[in-house]
């Protein structure tokens, strides 16, 4: 594939700049792609032309409410094409994790994706497994957490937002939890899902390409774009999603923001 050069990126009001020259691509997809079960104006027509380009891609996401399968055959149902080998969740990064160590996790996990770690030894727990869990979330489950991490265990956080957009409106994500747990037992968690520099360096990897020349675009100026950025990569904020006005105040000086994801700008043949 040729190396890309500089490619012009301009939002629905004619302000642009410059996004570096980048040979993958990887997105989110809440927020970027769609909203609930309706794609984001231009969303299809966009995704069409970066099938057309023929870079690689990647669909990154830390969402821990619905098991990988489900999220791939939703997007179909929208009309989005994505293979298994392109969808990269959080939730399986973490099983991936303790599968590769060993751990007996204790699993506060959506009730949705028990199943993804059923293969997994969980009786006399020895980590911690924190995920999106809602209602079991609750100071039984979480002071049970707390006495484990207290005794020496790790704490396996399955992404770190801070909140996150569903049909119903804004919803509190498992970062919060994560941080009070860390402050509580005076350790750091081991987060496997975005922010993580680890979890994407295994997504690079898996494009084939340098970080720095994979672009990143999402709706959460933390998890997604500082995040990506922080890991060598390149990030681009939406307008769409989470996304809420004053959000570029907190960008990197690298990062580049456009409306909607149908207004980035595609490398050439």
């Amino acid at each position: 594939m040729v190396r890309l050069q500089n490619m012009p990126v301009f939002d629905a009001n004619g302000h642009g700049g410059m996004v570096a020259g980048w040979q993958a691509l990887l997105l989110d997809l809440s927020g970027v792609l769609f909203d609930g079960r309706r794609p984001i104006d231009g969303a299809l027509d966009f995704m069409r032309r970066v099938r057309r380009c023929g870079v690689p891609l990647r669909f990154v996401t830390n969402t821990a409410s619905k098991p990988a399968v489900a999220i791939a055959d939703e997007m179909r149902q929208m009309g989005f094409e994505v293979a298994h080998e392109e969808l990269f969740t959080a939730p399986r990064a973490a099983h991936d994790y303790v599968v590769a160590r060993g751990l007996r996790p204790f699993c506060l996990v959506h009730p949705a994706i028990r199943a993804e770690f059923d293969d997994v030894p969980q009786s006399d727990p020895d980590c911690v497994l924190l995920g999106d869990a809602r209602d079991d979330l609750n100071y039984r489950n979480l002071n049970r957490a707390f006495r484990l991490l207290h005794d020496g265990a790790p704490l396996i956080g399955i992404g770190l937002n801070r909140y996150f957009m569903d049909e119903d409106g804004i919803m509190l994500d498992t970062g919060a939890f994560i941080r009070g747990l860390e402050w509580a037992a005076g350790i750091d968690a081991v987060i496997m899902g975005k922010p993580s520099a680890d979890f994407f360096k295994l997504v690079v990897a898996d494009t084939g390409q340098a970080a720095a020349d994979c672009l990143m675009v999402g709706d959460d100026v933390a998890a997604d774009v500082a995040g990506a950025i922080a890991a060598g990569l390149q990030g681009c904020l939406v307008r769409t999603g989470k996304y809420r006005a004053g959000d570029e105040a907190s960008l990197p000086d690298r990062a580049m923001v456009i409306d909607r994801i149908g207004a980035l700008a595609l490398p050439g043949r």
